[in-house]
């Protein structure tokens, strides 16, 4: 939902979708393999021109950092314009990601709402960070829940598409 909204409201060329590799805030935890989390994302997004699948974090040894990530698209792609799409859940978070300055300078920061989940705390952004609010529809499926449902063969259908469930 935020890729296809962003695309559309912030009139972008195109959204990636950049499943990690290694998550660094998930590590030691038991993970699906990249290779499925990009089989998924490639058949979420199979059909729609506007949204594509980058494997360069799932590539990549050792944890996932988006600073790299966003550096490794700006020497791909020098004059491109960068937006790096996360929830307020994220961006509560992102001053303990690796050198969000860096990724500040990078990228303009798109944030959409997410359905509250405890209190809600405020990011200290880095000065110069350029945030762009987007309202999209909120919509209350956590990852975590679908990944529960699946476990217990639950069906996921209109949750996710259902390539992806049949997945």
């Amino acid at each position: 939902v935020l890729a296809e909204w962003a695309w559309a409201r912030l009139r972008l060329d195109r959204v990636l979708l950049v499943p990690a590799g290694a998550p660094p805030h998930k590590l030691g935890r038991r993970l699906s393999e990249p290779v499925h989390r990009l089989a998924m994302a490639r058949l979420a997004v199979r059909g729609n021109p506007a949204l594509a699948v980058a494997d360069l974090e799932a590539r990549r040894a050792g944890p996932s950092f988006t600073v790299d990530t966003l550096l490794a698209l700006r020497a791909r792609h020098p004059g491109a314009r960068l937006f790096l799409l996360m929830g307020t859940d994220s961006l509560a978070d992102f001053p303990t990601w690796r050198e969000p300055e860096r990724i500040a300078r990078l990228a303009t920061l798109v944030v959409a709402a997410r359905p509250r989940r405890g209190a809600a705390r405020r990011a200290r952004l880095p000065r110069g960070a350029r945030v762009v609010p987007l309202n999209i529809p909120l919509v209350d499926i956590s990852s975590s829940a679908l990944r529960a449902r699946a476990r217990a063969r639950q069906p996921l259908r209109y949750l996710v598409p259902d390539a992806v469930a049949a997945y």
